[in-house]
């Protein structure tokens, strides 16, 4: 649940992506051997049929080539993958959910701190427009039923919490899509092996929509 929009992005200096340029995001069909669109019905739809995601978006290992060491993330928005570097030019890939249009942003940031089962507070502006998130205005105490869901990794620029977040989620068919205010969502199986891997001063990178890596890394 991200809680900041374009313009404190851009005070903090990173860079926040114009609404407009965001990627459809698409899963192949093997039935018509095509790529189609991916839109929230058709996740909810397959979420329902199957019990889990596309196999796109489920954890796996895969080859990854990057100069950067292992313990960096690297989030490639437009491709709905976040991607844990290993050793030997190899990644883990997970699936994720993104920024909506107008509500994405890149820049290099690190984990600033990481929290089970962490509290949720919606900001100020969400508790204005959003009665059901103003009875939380004092805090949402962790728990299943939290939008945070079981882990978050806080973002920070240098010594300032950026207020993005890579946490989980209690909507797992939402995975693939452009859905958050800016914050990097995963399910909540995937996010606590996330949590499992990395350390406080980990480097995350959010590449810039447009410049992410070719379909099918």
């Amino acid at each position: 649940m991200g809680k900041w929009g374009r313009s404190a992005a851009l005070a903090l200096g990173l860079t926040a992506v114009a609404a407009g340029v965001a990627h459809a995001t698409e899963i192949f069909d093997p039935t018509s051997r095509t790529w189609v669109r991916y839109d929230p019905q058709r996740a909810i739809n397959y979420y329902r049929a199957h019990g889990s995601v596309p196999g796109d978006f489920r954890r796996q290992v895969v080859k990854f080539r990057t100069a950067e060491k292992p313990g960096t993330i690297i989030i490639d928005s437009n491709r709905h993958f976040l991607y844990l570097v290993l050793p030997n030019f190899q990644a883990i890939r997970y699936g994720i959910g993104v920024g909506r249009d107008g509500f994405g942003w890149a820049g290099i940031v690190r984990v600033g701190r990481m929290q089970e089962w962490p509290v949720w507070t919606p900001p100020p502006e969400m508790v204005a427009r959003d009665p059901k998130a103003a009875k939380y205005a004092g805090g949402m105490p962790g728990g299943p039923d939290n939008p945070l869901g079981a882990r978050a990794l806080y973002l920070y620029e240098g010594n300032k919490d950026t207020i993005y977040r890579i946490h989980g989620t209690t909507e797992p068919w939402s995975i693939g899509l452009d859905i958050s205010s800016g914050c990097i969502r995963m399910n909540n199986e995937d996010v606590i092996d996330l949590y499992s891997r990395i350390e406080v001063g980990a480097k995350v990178i959010v590449l810039m929509q447009g410049a992410a890596l070719y379909r099918g890394v």
